[in-house]
């Protein structure tokens, strides 16, 4: 393991912390999030990362977390039910039961890039480990998990192997609460001095786990990406927010004779470009022509409307456009726009595959907003698919569901 700075170890002693009957009983259902208001009553002051039982009227356990008391979400729940120890064995069991969980898209033996644990979903709340082949980057949401890394580490280890872990930080997490970590650095071996090169179902990628965004790519879109490459043979492709290429990737390899990706930010579009060379030699993306557009999403489409251009497949996939739940309604205004704006450049019988990532615009709002925009757009969808989650990002709680899809037919 690399040597870390000093890092505080928790309290010997648990908090005993008390809950709102509404509280309690989402807790005992499995719900991993407890909020500041719902607590009652704290046995004392806590530090990030000590261990806090959550008891009932009757004194009896209900579950244990992490207590984080920078955090609106004072308490992450680990467990629920029956008394447990929360050790290195303890992390050792939540890694393997995820990893089983894994075991259909690991077992196809074309994809190197997955989530290892993905944060509540896992049993991890606030943490969240992607591999990028032996790379993994592990990113903290909350410093609460400090305390734990000299546990939790070893456990990583011991499943994995990996050549390296390193480390990302959430922004709002406060820098003396940390110890001395930051942002880069490796928690295991040594961090690469490059991209790192994994596989998705066969394709070669490139990931900058230490700078770029998230950890490094956005691993969820996976099943979506290989979903639109199964439909672009021969096909003219609009790829909008386009990031680092995985949808203009996939659709080059299963056969697009045009990929344009747009994209406001030039570096990412350079990575895209990058990705694309690394599957050169595959003769569909050597023959798939590639035009790059820096350019602010909205503005592209109207011009590309404008201007008469069609394609036969266009692919969507924006931001989150809601941080807060007050910004519900501006986001639902933007994918309608956005609907609006796709539409009309897809060709008549051509596809549409539009995506959501934000956790606070549901499904159902999402696809009753795209399939009304669509409509005022004299183009109403015929869809045909709707995607949610990736098997490496399962969904245990109502708030971890965030990522939605829809393929459909535009007339």
């Amino acid at each position: 393991m690399a040597a870390l700075p000093p890092l505080p170890r928790p309290a010997a002693t648990r908090l005993a912390v008390r809950l709102t009957p509404d509280a309690l009983r989402r807790v005992r259902g499995g719900h991993p999030w407890v909020f500041a208001e719902s607590i009652t009553s704290v046995s004392r002051d806590g530090a990030p990362g000590d261990l806090a039982v959550v008891f009932g009227p009757d004194r009896a356990f209900a579950a244990i977390g992490l207590w984080d008391p920078a955090s609106p979400i004072r308490l992450k729940v680990l467990h629920h039910g029956k008394p447990v120890t929360v050790d290195a064995a303890f992390w050792a069991s939540r890694i393997a039961a995820a990893r089983a969980v894994r075991r259909p898209l690991l077992a196809t033996g074309d994809t190197t890039g997955y989530r290892v644990l993905n944060g509540e979903n896992d049993g991890f709340p606030g943490l969240v480990l992607d591999a990028y082949d032996r790379t993994l980057v592990m990113k903290l949401y909350s410093a609460a998990w400090v305390p734990h890394l000299a546990d939790l580490l070893p456990a990583v280890e011991a499943a994995l192997h990996p050549a390296a872990v390193v480390l990302r930080l959430a922004r709002q997490l406060d820098p003396a609460a940390l110890h001395g970590l930051e942002e880069g650095d490796a928690l295991v071996g040594t961090p690469p001095d490059g991209p790192v090169l994994f596989q998705e179902r066969g394709l070669w990628f490139e990931a900058d786990v230490v700078h770029g965004q998230k950890t490094g790519h956005f691993l969820d879109q996976r099943d979506n990406r290989v979903l639109a490459g199964s439909m672009a043979a021969g096909a003219r492709v609009l790829d909008v927010f386009a990031s680092t290429g995985g949808f203009t990737v996939h659709a080059a390899a299963g056969g697009a004779t045009e990929v344009v990706a747009v994209d406001l930010s030039e570096p990412t579009l350079a990575v895209a470009g990058r990705n694309l060379a690394h599957n050169s030699a595959r003769p569909e993306v050597a023959a798939c022509r590639f035009t790059p557009v820096v350019a602010d999403a909205f503005e592209e489409l109207e011009r590309l409307g404008r201007n008469g251009r069609r394609f036969d497949l266009v692919v969507v996939d924006p931001p989150s456009f809601a941080q807060r739940q007050q910004h519900v309604a501006r986001a639902l205004a933007a994918y309608g726009r956005l609907t609006e704006l796709a539409v009309r450049v897809v060709r008549p019988g051509g596809l549409l595959l539009q995506c959501s990532c934000s956790s606070r615009v549901t499904a159902e709002q999402f696809h009753a907003e795209v399939a009304r925009a669509a409509a005022r757009a004299a183009r109403p969808l015929t869809e045909f698919r709707r995607t949610a989650h990736a098997v490496d990002h399962p969904v245990t709680f109502p708030e971890g569901a965030y990522l939605k899809a829809v393929l459909a037919r535009v007339p």
